[in-house]
């Protein structure tokens, strides 16, 4: 018997229930993993809501990244065997898979070898984040050396994550937050800079740091009223790449802003990169060097247990984290 986390219907995190059940053997392709540690999205609270880009089948179960160790492995499953160390990322749907579970089944497509520098914790903070970023940046974006890049919602791990490889790869990251209250975290996080978008006149700073140029890059979960500010800080013909829509309120901006900035807007999503065999193994390759050279880095804010995973969902939306937030089973 293994104890998972499912719903049976969309709301808040008081919908999140723990169910005794019985564990299937791996079918061909699926290997079954002792979980160690989970990492929450934003993904997953959305999709708990039923508020994400994927309709809920009812009961569902969520979860998308697990660390721990593979129990059994179903046929034709050559690649693990029983007793590795493995790690799942975001490539299939929570309507097949769910991660939160003490026992749990994986397709072997979603799963890699667990970096040995890391612990399950660390680990299980670290796929969605850094694919997320690596496929924008370096499949969509092309960013490269001396690039500016807009980071909204910089606190959070994909934006933590953004601010890494940005300086990675020699681009200057501008860190966007609300407040000013995280502003020397952000600065020792990496970001050139940081701008307090409810206290500082944001579209002039980034033109005021960018000598008038404006960012070729923004990176933006938000959406909402800002999203046409963002387009007035970017240069002629720059690329908005829009991967959440965290703001509730319906995104503004202005055609003649179209018009003169001539922005190429792409909607991106992790599974552009990790749905494709290949494109995964070159995000992982280019994830686990960042890794080795210390250049990319897990941000876990806090850890809760298994049994708190009610509490770990209400702190998610609180968005008071910096980082990552671990579940331990």
């Amino acid at each position: 018997m293994s104890r998972i986390i499912q719903f049976a219907t969309t709301g808040g995190p008081e919908v999140l229930s723990y169910k005794d059940v019985n564990v299937a053997e791996p079918a061909a392709g699926e290997v079954r993993i002792r979980v160690k540690a989970i990492g929450l999205n934003r993904a997953e609270s959305m999709w708990r809501a039923g508020e994400y880009i994927e309709e809920v089948k009812l009961p569902a179960r969520l979860g998308y990244e697990a660390a721990g160790i593979v129990d059994a492995v179903g046929p034709g499953v050559t690649q693990f065997a029983v007793g590795d160390a493995v790690n799942t990322v975001p490539a299939f749907s929570q309507n097949q898979y769910g991660m939160y579970g003490e026992l749990v089944l994986a397709p072997v497509s979603a799963v890699v070898p667990h970096p040995p520098s890391l612990t399950f914790e660390q680990a299980s903070s670290i796929w969605m984040m850094f694919i997320t970023v690596y496929g924008a940046f370096i499949e969509a974006a092309k960013l490269g050396a001396g690039d500016v890049v807009l980071i909204p919602a910089a606190s959070s791990s994909v934006g933590l994550a953004a601010i890494q490889l940005a300086n990675m790869i020699g681009a200057t990251p501008i860190a966007l937050t609300r407040t000013s209250a995280k502003r020397e975290q952000l600065l020792d996080a990496g970001a050139a800079f940081v701008i307090a978008t409810e206290e500082q006149d944001m579209v002039a700073e980034v033109l005021r740091i960018t000598d008038g140029v404006g960012a070729r890059v923004v990176f933006d979960p938000v959406g909402g009223p800002s999203l046409g500010k963002l387009i007035e800080a970017m240069t002629t013909g720059g690329i908005l790449l829009v991967y959440g829509a965290l703001s509730e309120e319906p995104s503004q901006l202005s055609y003649l802003d179209l018009l003169i900035k001539l922005p190429t807007i792409v909607g991106y999503t992790i599974w552009n990169t990790s749905g494709d065999p290949v494109r995964q193994k070159a995000a992982v390759d280019f994830i686990l060097a960042g890794l080795a050279s210390g250049a990319l880095k897990p941000m876990i804010d806090k850890t809760f247990t298994f049994n708190e995973m009610v509490e770990a969902h209400r702190y998610l939306e609180s968005n008071a984290q910096f980082g990552k937030i671990v579940v331990t089973v």
